[in-house]
């Protein structure tokens, strides 16, 4: 759940609890801007916090120790820059993984951002495809804790319990079956090709006939009965899962 209200600087009603390692801070003055991320990242299954400030981002940081930092470079008072510095700086979030967000263009606000411990820089308006596919390829880095429950649609792709859901009933899946089902999921919108889903899923693309993958889709799209029209055959192609 997201935090509506900026903390104080003491912190003394923020949680303490255990870290919050799946959660994902977006950090903008730009208070449209903020929603519109967060609803974009909350809709792909992410759990989102909000800061409007560098100085509350850094409370919230040490509080929460999310896995991912989103911050707008340009803050007022404490950028974006200063804030990614203090992270560092700090044992306990020197970790945390850092996404700069940035209207300027030049290469030395690249590099500065870059020098301050950043792991990737995005320039804005960026669309929400562009923001998630770079999350999901530093989860695929850096081992990011992946978003434990994935939605498109009335389906949903639940990591934790290694399940998966139709309008909340639960659907009986093999294994491959899930890991199907999770690959394409995790790519809301995106065509995968046959090479693709056979590397990911199989991990050896010489380990079936390439078209078997649409012997096990189609098995797939009947097991999730009339959600099953969500997976989309793009021919020539390959398949993707429409929100």
């Amino acid at each position: 759940m997201r935090n509506t209200s900026a903390p104080q600087a003491d912190a003394s009603h923020l949680p303490s609890t255990s870290p919050a390692r799946d959660t994902i801070l977006i950090v903008d003055r730009d208070a449209a801007c903020l929603e519109s991320i967060a609803a974009d990242l909350e809709d792909n299954g992410f759990v989102v916090e909000t800061a409007e400030n560098g100085e509350d981002a850094l409370v919230l940081a040490q509080q929460l120790l999310p896995a991912l930092v989103i911050t707008e470079v340009a803050l007022d008072k404490f950028s974006g820059v200063e804030l990614c510095r203090s992270l560092r700086a700090d044992p306990t979030t020197e970790g945390t993984q850092v996404i700069m967000l940035t209207t300027r263009q030049s290469e030395a606000d690249r590099i500065a951002g870059f020098e301050a411990g950043a792991d990737d820089y995005v320039a804005k308006p960026c669309s929400a495809r562009e923001l998630v596919l770079r999350i999901k390829a530093m989860q695929r880095r850096t081992g990011l804790p992946k978003s434990q429950v994935v939605h498109a649609g009335p389906i949903s792709v639940d990591h934790a319990r290694c399940c998966a859901l139709v309008d909340g009933a639960a659907v009986d899946l093999t294994p491959t079956e899930f890991k199907l089902l999770a690959t394409l999921a995790e790519c809301p919108n995106v065509v995968q090709t046959r090479d693709k889903l056979l590397s990911e899923v199989w991990g050896n693309e010489n380990a079936i006939e390439n078209r078997s993958v649409d012997t096990y889709l189609r098995r797939l799209r009947n097991k999730l009965g009339n959600a099953g029209h969500h997976i989309k055959t793009v021919y020539g192609f390959g398949y993707r899962i429409a929100c």
